[in-house]
């Protein structure tokens, strides 16, 4: 497995609905990189986005450290919506197969949300949850870059990825455009219009 180098960030494993077994990428990430922090939820099988999103917000608020995101499904959107809840120091988002935020009728709560640090969100062409011409179109009204992973399904631990390198590769380039962007003198967090 690829070693990256976080050490001047926290990062955040942010799981979507039933939370990530022990096959799925964030668990075996979080395997591999011990200082990764999973965000844990009160009740996983129900996706409330206003109490995943505070609890999201009260993990942010833990650390005074640049904070990476690693989201997963419904866990993208609880991402976009806590990021708007106060300020944090949110340094970038790997946005990965998001839930469709019509599905989980949050869609208007969301339409305005925008991510103001480097963000990439992660679709599929085959993602049952939502696909792939939704997923680029809500990357574009986050601000987010739109990255085709091609049909890997919801991206999850039924797609058979183990490790999932290519998404390790999405992590660490988001991390060197991270690194470019505060080198630029930018400040993370969220805007909303």
């Amino acid at each position: 497995m690829t070693r990256l180098c976080l050490s001047d960030y926290r990062v955040l494993i942010v799981p979507g609905l039933n939370n990530s077994g022990a096959d799925h990428w964030q668990t075996r990430w979080q395997q591999h990189y011990r200082a990764f922090e999973r965000v844990e939820q009160a009740q996983w099988g129900r996706p409330e986005l206003p109490r995943w999103s505070e609890r999201l917000a009260q993990a942010l608020s833990q650390s005074s450290r640049p904070t990476l995101i690693v989201a997963h499904s419904f866990g993208c959107l609880t991402t976009l919506h806590a990021a708007g809840l106060g300020e944090f120091k949110l340094a970038g988002a790997l946005l990965v197969a998001p839930a469709d935020p019509e599905k989980f009728g949050v869609a208007q709560t969301l339409r305005n949300a925008r991510l103001a640090c480097p963000a990439v969100v992660i679709g599929s062409t085959n993602d049952p949850w939502m696909t792939r011409s939704r997923a680029a179109a809500w990357a574009g009204i986050w601000g987010c870059e739109f990255v085709d992973a091609g049909a890997l399904g919801h991206i999850n631990a039924e797609s058979g990825l183990g490790d999932w390198p290519f998404g390790l590769g999405q992590l660490e380039r988001l991390v060197r455009t991270v690194k470019t962007h505060y080198r630029n003198g930018s400040r993370c967090g969220v805007n909303r219009p």
